[in-house]
């Protein structure tokens, strides 16, 4: 029995090792902001460099995690975060309003090592939405809490609160309004994905929603495998875009599938899904995705997405970072 026991731990020892040695990239980050139209910021240069700055704060985030040795889990939950405290992204403070008047917020949590996962959805009084995603998948059974009850298990597991739903309004969000109305293939979204230096994949999305969503209409960011996913043998995406068409499509665990039983890469799986089974009228928006080696994937078929990557090549000081907010990335 010991000996089994000891034959046992060697393989494990040595799947582990082979996982992080197979690495092509000692560490991946990767972020979007959202996806739609950004026509406010096509004839903008200086508002186009306060997004930029933003994405790249965002990447910095996550990324100083990452060089200190720090897990890839750490890493997303910081930077969305971020992203969620910044009223630029339609993400937690900078949320668009439902038809009620009210902001309801969702995000999601994905750990690639096991498979778990937690999602809160339409709550509005949690201040950082994926911190309440990432102690529901770490202190519960379950995967996906809504609501009331959502907002409920924050408070008992001690998340900031809001008293005031309209804590999440910013003068942008009332200026905007009457734009957004005209711009209704606007998309907005935040999330990141990571591969972190022991091998592992991890993912997470939070948004403030579809303008004057109605019914508690939730979209795709927090269901499990639409606009989430992560999975140490393939990939970590997070999506952002029409979300009823991203959970027909189950948009997130579709790339990871074509990744691991057609052989795709992950950016051929991507491209696929992005611009033949949905598409800009149909499926309006994009992804970002890594996979288990390193390799990156972020296309979109909107006239634009906030997106941006950083990497560090192993046994190397260097690390690689580009960002983009149309088709260029600089």
């Amino acid at each position: 029995m010991r000996s089994v026991l000891y034959f046992t731990c060697f393989w494990a020892i040595c799947l582990v090792y082979t996982s992080v040695y197979a690495q092509k990239r000692e560490y991946v980050i990767v972020v979007h902001g959202g996806a739609g139209t950004i026509s406010a910021l096509e004839n903008n240069p200086t508002l186009k460099a306060v997004y930029r700055a933003a994405l790249d704060t965002a990447l910095q985030t996550g990324a100083e995690i990452l060089e200190k040795g720090g897990h890839g889990s750490d890493a997303v939950l910081a930077t969305i975060n971020y992203l969620e405290n910044n009223p630029l992204f339609n993400a937690g403070k900078g949320a668009t309003v439902s038809a009620e008047g009210f902001f309801e917020l969702d995000a999601s949590f994905m750990r690639g090592s096991d498979l778990n996962a937690g999602a809160v959805a339409g709550v509005r009084t949690i201040k950082n939405p994926i911190s309440a995603a990432f102690t529901v998948m770490n202190e519960t059974p379950h995967v996906m809490l809504s609501g009331e009850g959502a907002d409920r298990f924050a408070k008992e597991h001690g998340l900031e609160t809001v008293a005031d739903n309209h804590y999440f309004a910013t003068p942008k969000t009332l200026q905007q309004i009457e734009e957004m109305k005209k711009e209704n293939e606007k998309n907005g979204t935040v999330g990141c994905v990571v591969l972190d230096r022991f091998g592992n994949l991890y993912a997470g999305t939070s948004t403030g929603g579809m303008f004057k969503k109605r019914w508690g209409r939730i979209g795709d960011a927090p269901i499990i495998g639409a606009g989430t996913y992560a999975d140490n043998n393939s990939c970590a995406v997070s999506c952002t875009g029409h979300g009823e068409y991203f959970i027909r499509h189950v948009v997130a665990f579709n790339l990871c599938a074509r990744y691991k039983f057609l052989n795709e890469t992950v950016e051929e799986a991507a491209n696929y899904i992005i611009h033949n089974e949905l598409n800009e009228n149909e499926g309006n928006g994009g992804l970002i995705a890594v996979d288990k080696d390193g390799n990156i994937a972020m296309p979109f078929n909107s006239p634009g997405m906030f997106r941006g990557f950083l990497y560090k090549e192993k046994d190397s000081y260097m690390t690689i970072k580009k960002i983009g907010i149309h088709k260029e990335l600089e």
